[in-house]
């Protein structure tokens, strides 16, 4: 999975994103409310190795892939099949210092519109903590709905935390342009 948008490229990762990444995944604020703690240099290696493993969205695997900004990958977005038919779950990440240009949403809006045109998936969905305010946001401008607010749902880094589901229909993306 391969696509532009305005003013990014979004792509599989490659050996060379190593550091942008672990700039990302070594922050422990990005960390905060994902699923796993930050990288450290002992972990940085293994973890990237996963990332350039996942190149097809196929049922049963994911994908990942680099956004990248003039060179530079800022971001990490995921894709996966879940258990219902033609259903795609996402997730993403994305640099600190690229905070307050767009480029969050931007990257997640083309990668709706992708899974729309290239995968004709029917709907695609986010589960967040829900703690997460800005991933909240960042759902709802690219036009998702929040769906369901879970209360305790889930045990993670010690904690029971709220989780929300957000959902959006492929025939509810309005499909772009770019390539």
């Amino acid at each position: 999975m391969r696509f532009s948008t305005e003013r990014l490229e979004i792509r599989p990762f490659m050996e060379a994103d190593l550091a942008d990444v672990s700039r990302i995944y070594m922050d422990a604020a990005t960390c905060e409310f994902l699923l796993h703690d930050a990288w450290t240099e002992e972990t940085m290696r293994e973890n990237f190795a996963k990332k350039l493993e996942h190149t097809t969205l196929a049922p049963g695997g994911n994908v990942s892939l680099a956004v990248v900004h003039n060179g530079e990958v800022i971001g990490d977005l995921s894709a996966w099949y879940t258990e219902m038919k033609d259903t795609v779950e996402i997730g993403y990440s994305f640099y600190h210092g690229a905070a307050g240009h767009g480029f969050a949403q931007e990257a997640v809006r083309g990668l709706l519109e992708a899974l729309v045109r290239e995968r004709g998936v029917h709907r695609i969905q986010a589960t967040l903590d829900a703690r997460n305010v800005g991933s909240k946001k960042l759902c709802e401008r690219v036009g998702m709905r929040q769906e369901a607010h879970f209360i305790k749902d889930y045990w993670n880094k010690g904690e029971w935390t709220d989780s929300y589901v957000f959902g959006v229909l492929g025939d509810e993306i309005i499909v772009g342009t770019n390539e």
